[in-house]
């Protein structure tokens, strides 16, 4: 337990114990949960566990981003499939269910991401999650507002690079994740230790994890939280079609694909049009043809409308790991108990 105890100082993760802890938010009652989990990504966002919600595109509005933060946790509203007068709307209707911290995800190559950030800054919004761009351009205003930063990046280059523009926290996200990807294709195993190694401020791991152990791994990796996108597309209270979260139940570990390379690469679950997809990509197709392929409202075809044949899918390697169809709540609960679980070492380390 003392090693355990030094090990957790020196990554900065406090677990503060308690007896049957009753925590009662805006009328949601979490009963008998033991643990605090402490680290600077908690103190940061003002939350009580290090668990962050990814803001994903069709699934990620004001119920799910309410439900996550109103357990503790950090819910995000995912802008990247919004308009500006819909962006506006899930922001009001998030702050009139919870009081707890919640958050926006703004993509910077999106169309709309001038207004959004607009209206992110009209409704004081105090939490952005921005990716896709350079984060010196919104960071410094954001600052200004007050609002606490972080960027979502692929790579070692980008971290250092995000860091180097005053960003408060990084999203260190490996190619298992789901959505659009980097080229590079770095694996959260080799990618998480070494943003750790560069940066000074805190790392949140993503991409592959949608448990307990996954928060477990990514502590032993030096991260300091998590964001989990298809482990809460899967849940009760997001906006996704029941047939998409269907098609993540019954995914295996093979049965995502990480493809379009030549336009975005977009991981996504395995169906018709993803056949489609990789059989002209194999056929030498150029950016052109792949992009009349996808056109422009797969994702929602796939992810909001529930065409699990000719939608996009959008969706991680962590499919696999997701068994039902959960509340927010329980999600909860079972990583908290997971998490327990997996702190314990099973090896015999004596001399």
């Amino acid at each position: 337990l003392l090693s355990f105890w030094q090990y957790s100082c020196q990554l900065n993760v406090t677990i503060i114990l308690y007896s049957k802890v009753r925590t009662i938010t805006n009328g949601f009652i979490l009963s008998d949960l033991q643990r605090i989990i402490r680290t600077r990504v908690t103190d940061l966002f003002n939350i009580r566990y290090p668990i962050i919600q990814g803001g994903m595109v069709w699934a990620a509005g004001y119920k799910l981003a309410a439900a996550v933060s109103n357990c503790g946790g950090l819910g995000l509203i995912g802008g990247g499939s919004m308009d500006a007068e819909l962006f506006r709307h899930h922001v009001q209707k998030c702050k009139a269910v919870t009081t707890s911290p919640f958050g926006v995800n703004i993509p910077m190559i999106y169309k709309h991401a001038e207004e959004l950030l607009k209206i992110t800054l009209e409704e004081e919004v105090k939490v952005v999650f921005i990716s896709a761009g350079d984060p010196g351009k919104y960071t410094p205003l954001l600052h200004e507002a007050g609002a606490v930063v972080a960027h979502v990046v692929p790579t070692v280059k980008l971290a250092v690079k995000a860091a180097k523009r005053g960003v408060d926290a990084i999203v260190a996200e490996g190619t298992e994740a789901g959505g659009h990807n980097a080229p590079q294709a770095v694996a959260t195993f080799s990618l998480i230790p070494q943003v750790v190694d560069v940066v000074d401020i805190p790392v949140i791991a993503a991409g592959g994890i949608a448990d307990g152990r996954g928060l477990a791994a990514a502590f032993s990796l030096g991260a300091e939280g998590i964001q989990m996108g298809t482990r809460f597309a899967c849940t009760v209270e997001s906006s996704a079609a029941d047939s998409y979260k269907k098609a993540i139940v019954e995914s295996g570990d093979d049965d995502t694909v990480l493809t379009l390379m030549k336009i975005g690469p977009t991981r996504m679950i395995k169906n018709s049009f993803s056949d489609r997809i990789q059989q002209a990509e194999a056929d030498g197709a150029d950016e052109d043809t792949l992009s009349e392929l996808r056109g422009y409202n797969r994702p929602r075809l796939g992810i909001f409308e529930g065409d699990t044949s000719e939608g996009m899918l959008e969706a991680g390697q962590s499919a696999g790991l997701v068994k039902e169809i959960l509340s927010v709540e329980n999600v909860f609960k079972q990583i908290i108990n997971e998490y327990e679980k997996a702190r314990a070492v099973p090896f015999d380390i004596s001399n």
